[in-house]
């Protein structure tokens, strides 16, 4: 049977508590809510199943790493057998002993485990202690072809870099998706907080207008403390999930403040009129670009004719 050029994507938004259960419950509630609305394709949000453990350092928050294939690839595994469709679920992976991922997996319509990316870029702020938990990614940048098409996903600070969203659409994904935890400091809303979230849109559908491919972010919402006890620390997650064309105009975008399921068509042969149009990808110019593997500056070598 030929692939369909169109399918419906849906984005869940959701807050999330201290009870992993109760979370996984709740995502599957609102993908079930996405199914009814015609989602063929389901992401959910960063670490949906927990609150945002990383705002501390904490040795025990690793017991809340699970082995994948495990329980939650289990739960929406059956969910997406169940619904004939296909999921990403972003999990925190326990690999080994002492060795740990933050994880996106791809379901599908079968429940079977399609795939797994590993978050590459891993950050380390105030309440973003990321790398005291997970270890970078060691597959690579990673597209994976589904029943509606070949998708790329990667995770939160990875989309920030358009190497990582190139190098995916170079792997043939003509949607690439961003599961997300990403809010607030209270002591930077004020001054920095539009700027920051817009900054955040900008930088995403600039991904899609490069590289000529649907791009789309779900986020967490909801103020979940930071748990050291002082007081007014957290992180206010501010949602605004999206779903943006290549051209990089907003097909959908939830609210700041609230749970939604977030739904649009993707229309595939947009890809193909656009790149038409805007080839980007053909006037790449491979043979001038070693430089980018350098962290800054020059190469170390010589130039000729300069002592």
């Amino acid at each position: 049977m030929a692939q369909a050029s169109t399918f419906r994507l849906g984005l869940v938004q959701m807050a999330c508590g201290d009870d992993p259960a109760a979370n996984m419950a709740r995502a599957l509630d609102l993908m079930a809510e996405a199914v009814r609305g015609g989602a063929q394709l389901i992401c959910l949000p960063e670490l949906f199943r927990s609150r945002y453990f990383c705002q501390r350092e904490d040795a025990a928050l690793f017991d809340l790493a699970e082995a994948i294939p495990g329980p939650s690839t289990d739960a929406v595994g059956a969910f997406c057998r169940a619904h004939r469709v296909t999921a990403v679920a972003s999990l925190f992976e326990r690999r080994a002993p002492g060795l740990y991922h933050n994880t996106a997996v791809f379901m599908g319509p079968d429940g079977a485990l399609m795939g797994r990316y590993r978050k590459m870029h891993i950050p380390d702020d105030p309440q973003y202690y990321e790398k005291f938990y997970f270890t970078p990614g060691d597959l690579g940048f990673k597209a994976f072809d589904t029943e509606v098409g070949r998708v790329g996903t990667l995770v939160c600070w990875d989309q920030w870099y358009p190497e990582a969203a190139r190098l995916t659409a170079l792997q043939g994904a003509l949607l690439l998706m961003y599961p997300t935890a990403i809010g607030w400091l209270p002591q930077d809303k004020a001054e920095y907080g539009a700027r920051q979230r817009q900054a955040w849109h900008t930088i995403q559908r600039s991904h899609a207008i490069a590289n000529g491919v649907y791009v789309a972010a779900a986020n967490r919402i909801g103020w979940e403390p930071s748990g050291t006890g002082a007081a007014g620390q957290g992180i206010e997650f501010w949602g605004s999930s999206f779903i943006c064309s290549p051209e990089g105009d907003f097909l959908a975008e939830a609210p700041a403040d609230r749970e939604a399921v977030l739904l649009a068509d993707i229309d595939l042969t947009r890809v193909e009129r656009f790149r038409r149009g805007w080839p980007f990808l053909r006037d790449r110019r491979t043979d001038a670009y070693s430089g980018i593997t350098q962290r800054y500056g020059d190469t170390g070598k010589a130039s000729a004719g300069h002592g």
